[in-house]
């Protein structure tokens, strides 16, 4: 893989994201879990490269968000969608995702990725907040809350962006 500049990345990023999705990882390659995500986005905060990404706090891989810095997104190109799907659906608690969707953890910085991913973004963890309903002005919204499992949002500094040669 080759690292270039986020803001030479070519790809649309809400297309991957949202069309695509990807894999949130966190943890380091001995402990770590991942889950698809098909919400966050990217841009520049407080000076700096971000992507922000959102983590229901039930969700096994929002233990591994709280114990590391670091976070991986990892994405696919619309390939391996029957693996995502399953990373998606099935908890890292009881289930060897790895084992059962064949993906191959890498080591990336402090983190990890899988070495089919086409694009991978590293991220430090900067700074999070809890999403509160008190803020929603849309009240359409609360419709992605029925168990009121509001999710903890992290802002991640991008640090590397790897992508596939």
């Amino acid at each position: 893989m080759k690292e270039i500049n986020i803001r030479e990345l070519k790809e649309n990023f809400v297309s991957m994201i949202s069309d695509q999705w990807a894999l949130l990882t966190a943890g380091k390659t001995d402990s770590y879990n991942m889950m698809t995500v098909s919400w966050g986005g990217i841009g520049e905060l407080w000076g700096k490269d971000v992507c922000f990404v959102f983590v229901r706090p039930q969700r096994y891989t929002f233990e591994f968000m709280e114990k590391n810095d670091y976070f991986t997104l990892s994405f696919f190109g619309g390939d391996y969608k029957k693996e995502l799907g399953i990373c998606g659906s099935k908890s890292g608690r009881d289930t060897d995702k790895t084992a059962l969707t064949g993906l191959e953890p890498v080591k990336v910085g402090e983190a990890v990725s899988f070495r089919q991913s086409k694009i991978t973004v590293l991220m430090r963890k900067i700074a999070y907040q809890d999403i509160d309903p008190k803020g929603f002005i849309d009240p359409e919204i609360c419709s992605n809350y029925k168990d009121s499992d509001f999710h903890r949002a992290y802002v991640g500094e991008i640090i590397k962006v790897l992508v596939d040669e």
